[in-house]
């Protein structure tokens, strides 16, 4: 592998390392949506610094230069992320409409309530 080639790796990885962890930092985020881009940027750090892995996947997956394994290996690892962060949206989804459902009954109760005269001002 180059050394362009590493070292475009590293500063990627790091970056996006440095990156994550200051918006972990400010609270922007929480740590399972940090989780979802920690691991790649470990990963692409640890190829980048043991280029000799690129080597044997490039030899085992049949790609003729190692730079076309890295962007089929990017590509690879932003469909995870992208599978991952859906997997996250759908489940946010469920809970925002079972709140929904909920503030709806609550709401119906209150009106009802409020219409039998039930509710004392205080």
């Amino acid at each position: 592998m180059s050394n362009s080639l590493t070292i475009g790796l590293l500063i990627v990885g790091i970056s996006l390392l440095v990156i994550v962890t200051a918006i972990l930092r400010k609270g922007r985020i929480p740590m399972k949506f940090a989780l979802v881009w920690f691991v790649p940027s470990l990963a692409i750090i640890i190829l980048a610094l043991f280029p000799g892995i690129f080597e044997v996947f490039a030899s085992i997956f049949g790609f003729k230069t190692i730079s076309n394994l890295v962007v089929g290996f990017l590509f690879v690892v932003l469909f995870l992320i992208i599978i991952a962060l859906t997997v996250i949206i759908a489940g946010q989804t469920t809970k925002i409409n079972l709140l929904i459902q909920e503030i709806s009954i609550l709401k119906k109760r209150i009106i009802e309530i409020e219409k039998n005269g039930a509710y004392n001002e205080r």
